[in-house]
Parts: C-alpha cells; structure tokens; sequence
C-alpha cells in the first residue's frame, strides 16, 4: 500500500498561505474591519468631492480704489474695505480667502493678498493674472496636508496591526491546542512561518489595493483630477514600502508570538511592536509641517512606509530619496527574517512559560 509523498517545501508554503487567507475570509471580525475601513475611506472622498463641487462664492476684500478691476466677476463674495491694511486683516483673520488692493508697482495696476495660497478660482475669473504676495507662505494647504497624512497614518495603523494580530494569534492558538506538533509532522517549521507570513501579506496587500483604487476612483467621479494627480505617484511607492513594511513586521510577530504559550501572554511579547506600529501615525499627524521629522521618519525602516509617501507628495524629496529608503527597508527586512525565523523555530515547541529572548537566539 503507498502513501502519498510529502509536499515539497513551497508546496507547504502555499498550503499555509491558503488555510490562512481562508480562515481569515470567513472571519466576521475581519469582514467587519476592513467593511468599516472601507466606508471611511469612501466617505472621505465623497466629501473631498462635495467640497470641491461646492459653487458659492469666494469671499474677498476688495479696496475702494480697486473695484473697478472686480466689477463684473461671477462667483465672488466682495467685502469692502477702506484700505489695505484693513484688507490684510481680513485676510490673515481668515474671514476672507483673500483680497484685492491697488498696487502701482504692479503692470495690471492692482494686486491679490492671499495668506498661504491664493483661490484658483478668483485668479482664473480675473482678465490678467495679477502678482501674488503671500503674507504667510505655505508650500502645501494645510487641511489638504493634515487629511493626505491622517489617511496614510490611519491605513498603516489599521492594516498591519490588525494583521499583526491575526499572525501572534494564529501561532499561540495552534500552540495552546498543540495543533502546531500535527503540522510539523508534515511541513517543515520554516514553511509554516512562510506560509503564514505570505498569507497574511497577500491579504494586507488586496487591502491596500482595494483601497488605493477607491480613492483613485472616487476622486476621478467627484472630479477631483488635479488631486488625483499628485497623490498617483505617492499611493503607489506607499504600497510598495508597506508591502516590504509589513513583511518586516510579520515577521518579528510571528517571532514574538512563538515565544508564548497562550493567548493571555500574547501582549506581554507583541506590545513593543504595536508601539511601534502606532508611532509613524502620530508623528505624521502631529509633525507632517516638520521637514526634520519628516526626513527622519522616511529613512527610518518602521516609519518609511507613511513618512517617505508623505514627503513625495509635498514635494520635498528628490528623486533618489525613496529608492536610497527602499533599500535600507529592504536590507531591514532581511535581517528580521533571518532573526525572527531563528526565534521562530527555536520557541515554537517550547510550551509553558514564556521563552526569554535570548534563549530564543541561542536555542
């Protein structure tokens, strides 16, 4: 009577990989994440596209010696004003988007204060385009730039934590039931952390993607196509460094994971690396105006995936900058492989208290 043959190492791989992303299909848990996740990010655009539809009127000061260059101009909300001082003071108050003063050193004959960008739609209802002082420059609105880094701050947090999690959880289960000794009676340990690891790569991956393409087709329905255009570039090196990102993270998961034998110590082993998932989103969120920061945070391995998109779509990083990030990420990745597959292999079949670090690294 002949038994079946073993499958081979990527076989087992792939065997891994599918009961993973299976499990996790069939999980109301995961169903209701990311169904959440996924209305906020189409609400998000849906309200970005109602604010750029929105057709009232632009409000402006307007100086009594510069009317006549306004007379006549649809959609402004003209405020007057008696001179140019009291103009900047609406302007920098914020109770006007701008204002329009005479200016004699001005060939046109009259100017646009603005506080950090002037309204496109007042410059393009103008005959001429006039000189544009700024009285507090800023390279990018900042709402605009608060909203790009809560969304890639919030999508990282989400995706590799919760993926995070289903790794630690998964080991520790098959640990506590001792159904890990059943599989390592068949596949190799090594294949089993690929398995896993891919697994749940391929579904933060879809994830991201999904998401991706809801934002670039939601902003192409509400017209949003000048936006659309300098976030492109952008969500696509993000998805590039969260695919290398996660797989750094999973890694020391499964590694963290290995150490314990039941579900009540998970936290006790993976805590460090939620902190270190939850950092690069509130830095981006307090710091996204710091250069400083910013540049910081797109070389460090566990922030490159949100602070090096940022940077690209502020425009404040060359274009050697994210290839010189990827591959420090990607010489990162290796060594947690190589290190968490060590710690992996030496803890998984070590039950009861929780296995110390450094026992893991000598085995």
């Amino acid at each position: 009577m002949s038994t079946a043959p073993a499958p081979s190492f990527l076989q087992s791989v792939w065997l891994v990989s599918e009961r993973e992303i299976g499990s996790k299909l069939r999980s109301k848990a995961f169903i209701i994440s990311f169904a959440i996740l996924f209305l906020a990010a189409l609400a998000l655009v849906v309200w970005g596209g109602l604010q750029a539809r929105d057709t009232s009127g632009t409000p402006v000061a307007v100086t009594a010696d510069a009317e006549q260059y306004v007379a006549g101009v649809q959609g402004l909300e003209v405020t007057e004003v008696g001179s140019r001082a009291d103009a900047e003071a609406l302007v920098l108050a914020g109770d006007v988007d701008a204002a329009v003063v005479a200016d004699s050193a001005s060939p046109l004959g009259f100017a646009v204060l603005a506080e950090d960008s002037a309204p496109t739609s007042l410059l393009m209802s103008l005959a001429e385009l006039p000189p544009v002082e700024m009285l507090d420059p800023s390279s990018t609105d900042a709402m605009l730039r608060y909203f790009v880094a809560l969304g890639f701050g919030i999508v990282f947090l989400m995706s590799a934590q919760l993926f995070g999690s289903t790794i630690a959880q998964s080991i520790v289960e098959e640990k506590q039931t001792r159904v890990v000794e059943l599989l390592l009676s068949a596949i190799p340990v090594r294949a089993l952390l690929a398995g896993k690891v891919i697994g749940n790569t391929i579904l933060a991956m879809g994830q991201i993607l999904i998401l991706a393409a809801i934002a670039v087709v939601g902003l192409t329905v509400t017209g949003q196509t000048a936006l659309l255009g300098g976030l492109g570039a952008p969500l696509a090196w993000f998805a590039v460094f969260f695919l290398l990102g996660f797989v750094l993270l999973a890694a020391m998961f499964a590694a963290a994971a290995a150490m314990v034998s039941r579900q009540e110590d998970i936290g006790s082993t993976t805590t460090p690396l939620i902190f270190l998932i939850m950092a690069p989103y509130f830095l981006v969120i307090f710091f996204n105006d710091n250069p400083l920061v910013m540049t910081i945070m797109s070389y460090v391995p566990f922030s490159a995936p949100v602070g090096m998109p940022m940077r690209l779509f502020l425009g404040e990083a060359q274009w050697w900058e994210p290839l010189l990030s990827l591959l420090i990420l990607a010489a990162t990745c290796v060594a947690a492989i190589v290190v968490g597959a060590k710690i992996y292999e030496n803890s998984l079949l070590r039950m009861g208290a929780r296995v110390k670090l450094r026992e893991a690294l000598a085995g």
